[in-house]
């Protein structure tokens, strides 16, 4: 029984498993790539008994290049790609444009929109049936502020 829980098969994959997980908590997309080093690491002793140096040496190579190789295009693909650090939302561009109702707006009350495909909250100075064409009047934080679009023949 003591002899599994020391395998280094079994200790190589709880240090990468451990690694994964602290990546949840740690800002910046690097620790999974030594998690998955350990996990390269425990594949191989798997395979072949070597010694803690070659373990070490394994671990470290396999996470320096997975590192190095993956970690452009996991950022990209997981966080996104914003220019410069800075968000390319302009929240003056949704000014004029229309959005339509999805649950009714009452007057001191909060309701939902759908623009460009997403449902945002959403304010009004008057009563607003679902399903109602709105103009966005401005936005504040995550709520945008609408109004009514009259048509002309009402």
């Amino acid at each position: 029984m003591i002899e599994a829980i020391t395998s280094p098969i079994l200790i190589w994959f709880i240090i990468g498993l451990a690694l994964i997980l602290a990546e949840f908590a740690v800002p910046g997309i690097i620790l999974i790539f030594f998690g998955i080093g350990a996990w390269v690491v425990s594949a191989m002793c798997a395979v072949i008994d070597a010694s803690l140096n070659t373990q070490l040496f394994v671990f470290l190579i396999s996470s320096v290049l997975s590192l190095a190789l993956l970690r452009t295009w996991v950022k990209k693909t997981f966080v996104g790609n914003a220019m410069d650090g800075e968000s390319s939302f302009n929240s003056d561009e949704l000014v004029g444009q229309k959005a339509v109702t999805v649950h009714e707006i009452k007057p001191g009350f909060t309701g939902k929109v759908e623009f460009r495909g997403t449902r945002w909250n959403a304010v009004a100075d008057e009563l607003i049936e679902e399903s109602q064409p709105v103009e966005i009047v401005r936005q504040e934080n995550i709520t945008l502020v609408v109004k009514p679009i009259k048509n002309a023949d009402q």
